[in-house]
């Protein structure tokens, strides 16, 4: 990675895409827009945030829906050397006051249907509140400016900020389900580290191809998927403002124009996808490849959806701190049931409480090292010093490395439960619950009993046509017992009609803790 050091991402897509000048970039759910089209309005909105008194490093929080808007705010920002802040669609107004607080944001820029939130976060803060510009506002309204009006008002700069590689470009506030945030702070050579290591030599992206990502652009995950992995080599991009659910997907995946040919989702989405009634059959969608993260996939949704599509999917891990991918499947060899292997460029080490490394088959910690690791978090040198490690860092995930050299997941190393004196990863007996042909989904727990003992507490969402009840209760336990050690069955099983989860997917466990 590295090569010259001047470097500035945005300037760089955009040179590279001059050629594709009238091919189209993006297309939301009300407009086209081509690649002559996208360089126009980020130079533009680059103004415009010079005609806010922005300056270099300084920071704009971004709080915008998948629509053509967010790729001009996010290229813009950084043609200028500003830094945008993505965060969150789905959170709270005082997580909004947190995040204008923390970052020191001097400008926003907000979808219109979030923008009462945000002002609402101003308020709480009891300051003068700092600008904002309204997407998809036709005109001046009382949360702020209309962004479309001040783009049109301005004129396109012309040269780029003289930023270094290593210089900050742009800010992720992690999902992370318990905590105070934490912004992981990133460089221009981040991103294009995750562009020449993952996408290109794995996925395998090209400029034929067209990307639909149901993670969003505000997760480090969706804004390769969608912005950058695409852009590096010209292909064509589906956004979606809405919620993704199974019929908004595959409404997407089945349009006569512009039917992607690359998805990116999570876990739970796949299966919600194979379980609707509408899923599509494999001739009315063009899918040459999937990618998963967020949780491991099971191995048996893998199975179905290639099966049904004619489309691997690509299970990884990545972190908001490594900014995408480093562990994966590839095509043409393709383990379900298991993490795949590093990414070259990428190097990973199983450690155990002690930091020495472990054998293959034993879980451990993992540590991984790469290009693409966060430079810090921002304010945060406490919880920094304990993730990046040198050059190494500290996932809180736990694998074991099979003899195969794949990698296989064995939980959160704080969602690991120690039953009896030995440790249980609940995603072992959530996979091994999955295989029951009543249960959709299942989240495991470990929860103390009277006796002050922690016991395996299972949650399960079954599917259509099967009742809950102390008979399948039995089976439940009996299933997980034919599968496992006897002491991770589950001591209770509780019916339910849905887990809790983060905005990407993920079950947050912590809920059913109780």
């Amino acid at each position: 990675m590295g090569g010259e050091r001047r470097y500035n991402f945005a300037a760089a897509v955009l040179a590279a895409n001059v050629s594709r000048g009238r091919k189209v970039a993006y297309v939301d759910d009300a407009c086209e827009l081509t690649y002559d089209a996208l360089a126009d309005r980020a130079r533009r909105f680059a103004t415009v945030l010079a005609e806010e008194g922005l300056r270099a490093e300084e920071r704009v929080l971004v709080v915008m829906n998948d629509t053509v808007d967010l790729p001009t705010v996010f290229l813009g920002a950084l043609y200028a050397g500003v830094i945008p802040v993505l965060v969150n669609t789905l959170l709270h107004a005082p997580d909004y006051a947190f995040m204008l607080e923390h970052s020191g944001a001097r400008l926003v820029v907000v979808s219109a249907p979030l923008a009462g939130k945000l002002r609402e976060a101003e308020a709480s803060l009891g300051r003068t509140p700092c600008p904002v510009l309204v997407s998809s506002a036709p005109g001046a309204t009382p949360e702020g400016a209309s962004f479309a009006g001040r783009l049109a008002s301005a004129s396109p700069r012309r040269e780029p900020a003289a930023t270094d590689a290593d210089d900050i470009a742009l800010w992720l506030y992690s999902s992370g389900s318990t905590g105070t945030p934490k912004a992981a702070v990133h460089s221009h050579d981040n991103i294009r580290a995750t562009v020449d290591l993952y996408a290109r030599p794995v996925l395998g992206i090209r400029e034929s191809d067209v990307m639909f990502s149901a993670a969003k652009l505000f997760f480090a995950y969706g804004l390769g998927n969608a912005l950058t992995f695409p852009l590096s080599v010209g292909a064509t991009t589906v956004l979606m403002a809405e919620r993704p659910t199974p019929a908004a997907i595959f409404e997407r995946l089945t349009r006569a124009a512009h039917r992607p040919t690359l998805f990116g989702g999570v876990p739970t989405l796949y299966l919600a996808m194979l379980a609707s009634p509408e899923l599509p059959p494999r001739e009315a969608v063009a899918l040459r490849a999937c990618i998963s993260a967020g949780e491991t996939l099971p191995e048996r949704v893998g199975v179905r959806f290639e099966a049904h599509f004619g489309a691997p999917i690509l299970d990884g891990l990545g972190s908001t701190e490594m900014l995408h991918i480093y562990l994966s499947n590839r095509p043409g060899e393709v383990v379900y049931g298991t993490t795949g292997l590093p990414v070259p460029g990428y190097e990973i080490e199983l450690r155990d409480d002690d930091g020495r490394p472990v054998a293959d088959g034993e879980v451990g910690d993992l540590y991984v090292k790469g290009p693409s690791a966060a430079l810090l978090y921002w304010r945060d040198r406490e919880r920094s010093r304990s993730t990046f490690l040198g050059a190494w860092t500290k996932t809180g995930d736990r694998y074991a490395r099979l003899a195969s050299g794949h990698y296989r997941y064995g939980g959160r190393s704080d969602d690991m439960v120690k039953v009896s004196g030995q440790y249980v990863a609940p995603v072992d007996v959530e996979l091994a619950l999955q295989g029951h042909e009543a249960v959709l989904e299942a989240a495991v727990v470990g929860r103390t009993d009277e006796s002050g003992l922690v016991r395996i507490h299972a949650f399960v969402v079954l599917r259509p046509g099967h009742d809950a009840g102390d008979d399948l209760v039995r089976a439940l336990q009996g299933h997980v017992k034919a599968l496992l050690a006897p002491h991770k069955y589950p001591r209770e099983v509780v019916f339910t009609t849905e887990l809790p989860k983060t905005a990407t997917g993920k079950i947050q466990r912590f809920k059913l803790r109780g």
